[in-house]
Parts: structure tokens; sequence; C-alpha cells
């Protein structure tokens, strides 16, 4: 049996679906990505998974262990990392991870031995006895996670591990991150809205949005579903430009936002000298800037939504206003 399996997983809160009907499974040792701009429905999943909130329909299944039947053997066999801070700043970092390990029933001796195992793993042994209100944001992350390893969990939970850090930090999480599936062969999901972060890290990646997985394999499987490359060009009158875009019989799809056309063609080296080429004044446009690239995920999730994942962001909030208002009258 997998390490995590799901079967038409459905969430519903006051009318609203926020996972619908989403199915998955996750293999032993395997660093899984569930990817979706913010309302999508991840850390819904990752609650029901954790047994935090009961799914109103669907099935589920932790280590072999039912979501709905055996929750305290599903809480046993996992850790968590929230995407809201969970520490206490009055505690050092090496008190944190005890108490947590008598959460768990572990013995003095053998809580000391694990809290060692896991501070050196996330690399604050020389940070551990100072209070956690002294850490930096990127200090408590790596915290976060050690105290989630220090039951010895089978499958580890990370919800937007890195939101809100610099761009450095981030990187070395995501080292630790690495380490831990690859090293230490703790199964992984993790849900992010970073483009990067996916790529980098997961084995594979399911992309979810309104609540439903729209596309799930390995990063590159999903890029090369555009396949070609990406040209992006920015115009000064995109009206004009779409209706020369879609007469070019070499062009497999054409994507607008923000101003920019995302082209998606096969050898795009050479097509660059033929858009160039284009008369301004008789096309009725100017190209203003170009550019050609390899697709990226976030192409990967404009080509299956039909919105970037900041857009997707910007209407679900929009969705979940109207949705308040009606319960409101």
């Amino acid at each position: 049996m997998p390490a995590i399996l799901v079967e038409n997983l459905v969430k519903v809160f006051n009318g609203l679906k926020a996972v619908d009907g989403i199915s998955f499974e996750v293999k032993e040792e395997e660093l899984f990505g569930l990817l979706g701009p913010n309302g999508a429905g991840k850390t819904t999943t990752l609650n029901m998974l954790a047994t935090l909130i009961r799914p109103t329909s669907g099935k589920a299944f932790v280590s072999g262990f039912d979501v709905l039947k055996e929750r305290d053997k599903v809480r046993k066999s996992i850790g968590m990392v929230f995407q809201e801070p969970a520490l206490d700043n009055y505690l050092t970092g090496r008190e944190n991870l005890e108490f947590h390990g008598m959460m768990y029933g572990l013995k003095r001796r053998e809580a000391k031995e694990r809290v060692k195992e896991a501070l050196k793993i996330v690399e604050l042994e020389e940070f551990a006895d100072k209070l956690v209100q002294t850490y930096s944001g990127g200090m408590k992350r790596r915290l976060e996670i050690a105290r989630a390893l220090v039951h010895q969990p089978r499958v580890l939970f990370l919800d937007e591990p890195t939101l809100g850090l610099d761009a450095q930090t981030r990187r070395r999480i995501w080292e630790y991150i690495k380490k831990l599936n690859k090293e230490k062969g703790v199964t992984i999901i993790l849900t992010t809205h970073y483009m990067e972060e996916a790529d980098f890290l997961a084995d594979r990646v399911a992309i979810i949005d309104f609540g439903k997985i729209v596309a799930l394999d390995n990063p590159e499987n999903l890029k090369n579903v555009l396949g070609g490359d990406v040209i992006s060009i920015e115009v000064d009158n995109w009206q004009n430009a779409k209706m020369v875009f879609e007469k070019l019989p070499w062009v497999k799809k054409i994507n607008h936002e923000n101003g920019l056309f995302h082209l998606q063609v096969e050898k795009g080296e050479e097509k660059i000298p033929f858009l160039i080429r284009i008369d301004e004044k008789e096309a009725g446009f100017k190209i203003k800037s170009i550019n050609l690239r390899k697709p990226t995920l976030e192409d990967v999730f404009l080509h299956f939504t039909g919105k970037t994942i900041r857009e997707r962001e910007a209407s679900q909030a929009e969705r979940f206003r109207e949705r308040a208002k009606r319960h409101q009258r």
C-alpha cells in the first residue's frame, strides 16, 4: 500500500467545496508537492490527512491507517509543520523539542537523544539553548521542522514551509527538506504556491485549482506537455497583435496576461527573427520587448487554468468575498 492514498476526497464549508473530489497516492519515501494559489484547497487537504478536520466524503489512508477510523494511529505516524508558527517563544529551542517528545510519550533519555539528532539535522545545535524569541524567521522554520521529526514520523506534512522567508533562507530550507527525504527516507507532502519550490523539491507535483487536481506528474513531464519553447512578447496594441499571432501556423498556443503574450512554439530561436521583421505599420502594433525561454511550471499552470497563479489568487479571494456576502444576507 502507498504511504498515502486519497480517493474522491471532498470538503465542504458553508456550501463551498474547498476540496472537490480529489484522488492521488504518494509512494513510500516520495517527496510530493501540492502546487496552487492561496485558497485552492491545499491546506484543507493536509488538515484532512492529518485528521485535524473530517472530510465531507471520500476516503484517505496515511501509513495504511484510515483517517476517519484510526485517527490516533495516523497522528502517531505523521509529523506536521503548520503554515503559521506554532512555537513557544519563551522556551529555548531544545525545550520546545523536548516538550513535543513528552507529548508523544517519549521517555526522558530517549527524548533527549531524539532532540539532539533533530537539532543536528537542521544545524541548530549551537542555538539550542537560546530562547526562541531570539531566533530569526528561518531559524524558527528549521526548529519547527526539527520538532516534527522528534517522534520519528513515517510521513511529514509541510504546509507552505518557506512562506515569508527571503530567497537565501528559502534555499537553505529546501536543502534540509531534500536531505530529510533522500537521506532519512521520510515520505513528505508539501504545499506551496512557489513554482520554483515545487520544481526544485518535488518528485511529482499535483496542480490544484478551485479544489480540483488539474494535472499530476513529475515537473519535467508537466513542462513537456507544452513542448518546445515559449516566446514572451510585450506589445503596444494587444488587440492587433492577437489577430496577427493567431494567424501564424507555427504557434501552438497563445496565452495573454499582464500585457504579455506567451507563444508556445517549436525551435523558438528560428521564429524570433520572423517576429522581429513584422511590419509595425502593416500589422498595427509595435513589439516593445521579446524573450525566449523553456517552459516553466508557471506556464504549465497557465496552460491548465487559463490564468497565472497570481491572477488565480486574486479571483479566488473575490470568490470567497462574494460567498461571505451571500451568507451574511
